[in-house]
């Protein structure tokens, strides 16, 4: 797929855990507008940087990869009185891999002192070059499976 886009999306490790076992992402709290920049076919990997929000242990990892499956974003039920979007994922059988590291690789980081900035807006558009390192860090074969 030549327009292949490659995602990260920033969420606590616990709420990984949750959507990867029902097959979706959900980015800022539930927002439509961050999922709305993803197709079907991209490649997604949450990055962790706390076990659960707001206030769970550091964890500083990449947690969960795949593909986004259709690209369609719905609502779904979240807590009470409570509809997040999401957009469905593939997710592949990784290992969750420490970004420490990967830093000095990683393109998307450019003060490797202040790492974390790119972070902070709770997902975010990275290279193909990035996305391969962290996909073969966690396991998985770059051009088998996100067509690299």
């Amino acid at each position: 797929m030549p327009n292949r886009q490659y995602w990260i999306g920033v969420i606590s490790r616990d709420h990984v855990q949750l959507a990867v076992r029902a097959g979706f992402a959900q980015l800022n709290h539930g927002k439509k507008e961050p999922l709305l920049k993803l197709h079907g076919g991209d490649g997604f990997v949450f990055y962790s940087p706390k076990e659960s929000y707001p206030d769970g242990e550091p964890v500083q990892k990449f947690t969960g990869i795949g593909v986004v499956k259709t690209g369609e974003v719905y609502q779904g039920p979240g807590g009470p009185d409570e509809f997040p979007y999401r957009i469905d994922i593939q997710f592949l059988e990784a290992k969750e891999v420490p970004i420490r590291p990967l830093i000095d690789q990683l393109s998307f980081i450019a003060d490797k002192t202040h790492w974390g900035a790119p972070f902070r807006f709770g997902n975010l558009s990275i290279p193909a070059r990035d996305f391969k390192i962290i996909a073969e860090a966690m396991g998985r074969d770059f051009e088998r499976d996100f067509g690299g």
